[in-house]
């Protein structure tokens, strides 16, 4: 019964904490992008409701933020621009995570020809998943502010997205299989890089 009491006690003070922390967080997150001049793009809800509402799906378990940059003079297009961007970005993260992986593990077994056939493998990965993640994404907030780009009027943008975990490891499968299939990478190669890709991007 003490060690149950001691438990739910610790838990309690570690919820307050992470509360006090998200709080401190949504603040700064608030002064910083006013003070930098954006403001919310495409929604009905303030600044403020839509970081709320970005935080608490947060919390749900597996889910991370995905986020996409764009510049234009047009709004639609720019706006329009930043799923792909954040898609493009996690494949590249994912990609140089991959190729990462790779060096550490087969890279001294590896000649001229052999880096050749990984970087093609690499290339067609991203392609593949930048593709397949667009589609596992779900927009959470976007921003706009207006700048000043060879003195015209210019608009730059951000999109912050929201993804599972496990919708983003089958992408990343998907995107594997179809890489294996269109470099036609070596099978001892394949069942390699098949181990990597399961850990996680989250940060």
């Amino acid at each position: 019964l003490c060690l149950s009491a001691t438990t739910n006690a610790q838990s309690t003070t570690y919820s307050k904490q992470k509360d006090k922390q998200a709080k401190k967080e949504y603040k700064q997150k608030v002064k910083e992008y006013k003070r930098d001049g954006w403001t919310i793009l495409g929604s009905s809800h303030t600044l403020e409701m839509s970081l709320l509402e970005h935080y608490e799906a947060l919390e749900e378990e597996g889910v991370f933020e995905l986020v996409g940059f764009a510049t234009s003079r047009s709004k639609n297009i720019g706006s329009n621009q930043l799923r792909q961007r954040a898609a493009a970005a996690y494949a590249q993260e994912s990609g140089n995570h991959l190729k990462e992986r790779v060096i550490e593990e087969i890279s001294s077994n590896l000649d001229n020809d052999d880096l050749d056939e990984f970087e093609k493998f690499y290339a067609a990965y991203e392609t593949s998943l930048e593709r397949e993640i667009q589609g596992e994404v779900r927009s959470s907030y976007s921003l706009l502010r207006e700048i000043k780009l060879n003195g015209k009027k210019t608009y730059e943008f951000q999109g912050i997205f929201l993804v599972n975990e496990e919708d983003a490891s089958k992408a990343r499968q998907t995107a594997l299989k179809r890489a294996i299939e269109e470099t036609k990478l070596r099978h001892e190669w394949a069942t390699l890089v098949s181990e990597f890709i399961d850990a996680p991007l989250t940060k």
